[in-house]
């Protein structure tokens, strides 16, 4: 049985360039064993995975470090993916996450490829439907980065924020927020006596989901209130103008 310090000698040289024969000539292991380290198959050691992408980066949290993860890519991403987003389990351990833009806002779906292709530097694809575009990537980590993933619908399973989650989200709230607004979110104007008031609604079925969007609001001094069952809204003026500095109309 090989040790997690062979493993960790064996992908510190591969990222320094070395190749399998000389690795395996400096360390005593068999080229074929550095070979599969090299390609992703490694030891399960408590259910850890190590795998190695060829560009060299490794899975922040499967490596014990998630506070690493570069924290607004990610939490916008996390806004994305907890509103219009899913992951899909595929052959040989692999998942693809999914997020779906509407076709009406360009600028969003650039965003969310963006983001995508920053937190796990893969090939990002998109994908044309009927008023929207799929944005997806696929990748052995997206459950470890979105540990949210479950096998039911998101409104009929408890979705709550770990604490490595928690820790990046506190860092800064509003990416989180403008993802939440950009996936399940819209700034519109209420007409009162002949005067447009701006205001924002955030609508989830998901309770646990609202409350993440409300606790973010909170952290930012953003007053929210209950509009409807599913649906929380931001109306109150200096409100409204904390969330235009960062979110404003989805384009």
């Amino acid at each position: 049985m090989r040790t997690r310090e062979e493993v960790a000698q064996v992908l510190e040289l591969v990222l320094a360039g070395r190749d399998d024969c000389e690795i395996a000539r400096e360390l005593g292991i068999p080229r074929g064993t550095v070979r599969g380290w090299r390609k992703g198959e490694t030891p399960d050691f408590d259910r850890v995975r190590t795998r190695l992408l060829p560009n060299g980066w490794i899975c922040e949290v499967c490596r014990g470090d998630p506070s690493t993860l570069p924290q607004t890519p990610y939490t916008y991403l996390l806004g994305l993916y907890l509103g219009d987003g899913y992951i899909a389990s595929h052959a040989r351990g692999v998942y693809r996450l999914r997020i779906c833009c509407a076709n009406a806002y360009p600028g969003l779906i650039e965003k969310c490829e963006q983001a995508m292709g920053t937190i796990i530097a893969t090939k990002v694809s998109r994908v044309r439907c009927i008023g929207c575009t799929e944005v997806a990537s696929s990748s052995k980590h997206w459950p470890c980065l979105f540990p949210q993933h479950g096998p039911d619908r998101k409104h009929e399973r408890k979705i709550e924020l770990t604490a490595w989650q928690q820790e990046l989200v506190d860092r800064d709230p509003r990416p989180l927020v403008r993802g939440l607004l950009h996936s399940d979110g819209c700034r519109v104007l209420n007409w009162v006596n002949g005067t447009p008031y701006p205001r924002y609604h955030f609508s989830n079925v998901s309770a646990d989901i609202r409350g993440i969007f409300g606790r973010a609001c909170d952290q930012l001094g953003i007053e929210w209130r209950p509009n409807n069952r599913w649906s929380l809204s931001v109306a109150r003026r200096g409100s409204v103008a904390l969330l235009d500095e960062f979110v404003g109309p989805k384009r």
